[in-house]
C-alpha cells in the first residue's frame, strides 16, 4: 500500500468518523433534556476532525499554481 492508499483510508475514515459524530449531535438534541456539555465535546471533536480532513485533503490534492 503506498502513501496515496494509505492517505485515502484515512480520509475514508476520519469522514465517516465525522458523519458518525454528526448522527450523534442530532440524537443528543433531540432528547426531552440534552446534555449540553457532551454535545459541546462532541462538537468540538467534529472541528478537530474537520480540520484533519482538510489537512489530508490538501496533501492528496497537489498544489496549483496559477
Amino acid at each position: 500500500m503506498n502513501e496515496q492508499d494509505k492517505l485515502e483510508d484515512m480520509l475514508a475514515q476520519l469522514k465517516a468518523e465525522h458523519r458518525d459524530l454528526d448522527d450523534a449531535i442530532s440524537a443528543l438534541t433531540q432528547r426531552a433534556v440534552p446534555d449540553m456539555i457532551q454535545i459541546q465535546r462532541l462538537k468540538k471533536r467534529k472541528l478537530v476532525l474537520r480540520d484533519d480532513i482538510m489537512r489530508v485533503e490538501s496533501k492528496l490534492l497537489p498544489d496549483i499554481i496559477a
